[in-house]
């Protein structure tokens, strides 16, 4: 019985694989560091294979810096850890599809690849921008002593974590454009063909990350557009210009219409009627512009159908708390819609209704326009719709420049307002805001969009204790953190970020109680750990028979069956947001996750009675523990069992059933 592998993919094997397919000629034979033989590539070849003319010298359009090609291999490194579920840490576990995960985002991005795989619609990130005074994140690059210092030191050996990047150092652009390039690498593999990538910047990195987008994603295929974002009115003191904006980088597939019209504020719209006047506009002139427009609570709720040409209402009719709203004019002619029921239907985003005398009249306003390049608008005040409230939702706030809430608002609209099931993937998510966003835009629309938000969860203390932290910063860290630990919660950067998410979802919901009785307010939360497999399952070979024997098992002691199921859900690539149910079976306990997609059980000794329960349900998958069966002979009989169950699958049978 084939075990799962329990590590990401090691990307760069993969691609030589698709290299050899299509130039083998350029597959060659290498040594590693320990001076065993491996498999790389002759470049020089490749290139010549890919040119039409004799290749000589390397005179070529790049853009390149020190760093970057420790940056591409930390990119494609296998890992071996997990994401280890917290119920006690989520809201609404057991429903919700949202997902908020702590931890290191190139690691988290990594092991989300096999589940997510081009299924995310959008990605929107607003990563520390290198001022010189914020932090960024460091990798381990494994490099080794000649070539880290000819690279001026851009990394130590102490692993991911924040670091402060000061402008006069050697590294300072160097160190950002690593860590930023490492992990659009590895998040372009997460986006669906019709995805978009927004990335919020400023002007110390702006030109240098729309040559990172642009090497990554490509300009032949992928549109690359700036938004300017007005975001703080009042102007940031410089030497020689104010600083009153930032930006907003947009890729998205050419030849596609992705990016969706933007909304047209209601003070800006032309409204008129949808009933119609003047010659040619009374019912007689077109019998199927005349049916009842429903209203309910001064909201469009429907269209009835084309009323019967004996039938005369009168403008307004109500039945119960729903308004029946015909096109009859003032002096009680009755007259037509602009247009039959199917295309105002379709235009049902441009109607209003109006409160009149006798009831309700209907209005018709171009309600959206084309996306511009600049945004203008004082909702993007990054004070007041971002550190003020922010505060208001968790007292202090703990962050020095949050987001708009409506910079992100609009930005999210734009990518999924024609994808209301859309995924969108934070992995730079702060305080939350994005997630804030797309609960209240599925509240106003209706969607069911789902969000992963992904943040590394720095102490407040280590916060708190910067040299050169803002005196008023300090203060309302402190603040924060008290309210974090007077609820039992750390005080981490996560910890506010979800008690936003919990507070501002509970708020749209109050604030809308009428359209949001089956929104998704909840998260489940995942933690980054090491993987759940001790040294011997990956490197037997390296174990002596003594220390083997002290080894029932290959898991580690601290891990729970729901650790096992969500590292399973990884391996096999299955998304972690989806039901599952746990029960007992003659004595063991058994998790069947959406609804047969996996059925597992961890239990040792697991009875045969067990074994043909699962196969009878015939699920696309079922895992158990490697220790649940005495030996080989055991472990035989579990496949005869499925094959037995499932004979029209007979042959798949060693795919689908694994151990661990």
């Amino acid at each position: 019985m084939d075990k799962l592998r329990m590590e990401t993919p090691d990307l760069t094997s993969e691609n030589i694989d698709r290299i050899a397919a299509l130039f083998p000629n350029c597959v060659t034979e290498m040594r590693d560091e320990d001076g065993k033989l491996k498999r790389g590539i002759n470049f020089e070849m490749l290139k010549q294979m890919l040119s039409p003319d004799v290749v000589d010298g390397d005179e070529c359009y790049e853009f390149t810096w020190v760093g970057k090609k420790a940056a591409i291999v930390e990119a494609n490194k296998p890992i071996r850890k997990t994401l280890r579920p917290c119920p006690e840490e989520s809201k609404d576990w057991d429903t919700t599809e949202n997902l908020y995960i702590e931890g290191d985002n190139l690691e988290v991005l990594k092991l989300l690849q096999e589940a997510y795989l081009g299924k995310v619609k959008m990605i929107y990130i607003d990563p520390p921008y290198n001022t010189g005074r914020n932090y960024i994140y460091r990798n381990d690059f494994s490099l080794d002593k000649e070539d880290y210092d000819e690279q001026a030191g851009i990394f130590d050996d102490e692993g991911a974590k924040l670091v402060s990047n000061p402008v006069g150092s050697a590294r300072y652009h160097s160190a950002w454009i690593s860590m930023m390039y490492s992990r659009l690498l590895v998040a372009r593999n997460l986006l669906s063909d019709d995805g978009i990538l927004v990335c919020a910047i400023d002007e110390n990195e702006l030109f240098s990350l729309g040559a990172v987008l642009k090497e990554i994603f490509g300009e032949g295929t992928y549109d690359h557009v700036c938004v300017t974002v007005v975001h703080n009115p009042r102007g940031q003191q410089g030497k020689n210009f104010s600083y009153t904006n930032e930006y907003a980088i947009f890729v998205f597939p050419k030849a596609l219409k992705v990016i969706a019209d933007r909304k047209i504020d209601d003070e800006n719209v032309d409204w008129s009627p949808l009933r119609n006047w003047g010659s040619e506009s009374e019912r007689t002139d077109a019998k199927n512009c005349f049916y009842p427009i429903l209203v309910k609570n001064d909201r469009i709720v429907g269209f009835g159908d084309v009323s019967p040409d004996d039938y005369h209402p009168e403008q307004t009719e109500k039945d119960g708390d729903t308004y029946y709203v015909y096109p009859i004019d003032r002096q009680g002619v009755e007259r037509k819609w602009r247009y039959a029921r199917q295309t105002v239907e379709s235009i049902r985003d441009m109607l209003r209704p109006k409160k009149i005398a006798s009831g309700y009249d209907i209005e018709l306003g171009k309600t959206f326009g084309i996306q511009k390049s600049v945004w203008d608008d004082k909702k993007y005040d990054a004070n007041e719709y971002g550190t003020k409230l922010v505060s208001e939702l968790v007292p202090g706030g703990g962050f020095s420049f949050p987001k708009s809430l409506y910079t992100v608002y609009d930005s999210v609209f734009a990518g999924t307002a024609n994808d209301k099931n859309a995924i969108v993937l934070d992995f730079f998510s702060g305080s939350g805001t994005t997630a804030h966003a797309v609960m209240k835009l599925n509240a106003e629309d209706g969607g069911n969009r789902k969000f992963i938000m992904v943040q590394l969860p720095e102490d407040l203390n280590e916060a708190i204790s910067r040299p050169g932290l803002d005196a008023r910063l300090k203060a309302n860290i402190t603040t924060t953190m008290k309210y974090l630990t007077d609820r039992g919660y750390d005080p981490t950067i996560c910890s506010i970020a979800k008690e936003r998410i919990r507070r501002s979802g509970e708020k749209i919901k109050e604030e809308n109680p009428l359209t949001t009785q089956d929104l998704d307010i909840g998260f489940r939360v995942l933690k980054l750990d090491d993987t759940n497999m001790k040294d011997v399952y990956y490197a037997a070979d390296d174990y002596d028979q003594r220390n083997l024997m002290d080894m029932i098992s290959n898991i580690k002691e601290d891990r729970t069956d729901l650790d096992l199921l969500f590292g399973c859900l990884l391996d096999w690539g299955l998304p972690l947001s989806l039901p599952y149910t746990s029960e007992k079976i003659d004595g063991c306990t058994v998790h069947t996750y959406n609804d047969g997609d996996l059925i597992a059980c961890f239990d040792a000794n697991v009875p045969e009675s067990v074994v043909k329960e699962i196969a009878k349900r015939k699920p696309l998958r079922a895992v158990f523990r490697d220790s649940s069966f005495a030996d080989s002979p055991a472990k035989i009989n579990v496949f005869e069992i499925f094959k037995l169950y499932m004979p029209e699958d007979a042959n798949d049978i060693s795919k689908r059933v694994r151990v661990i």
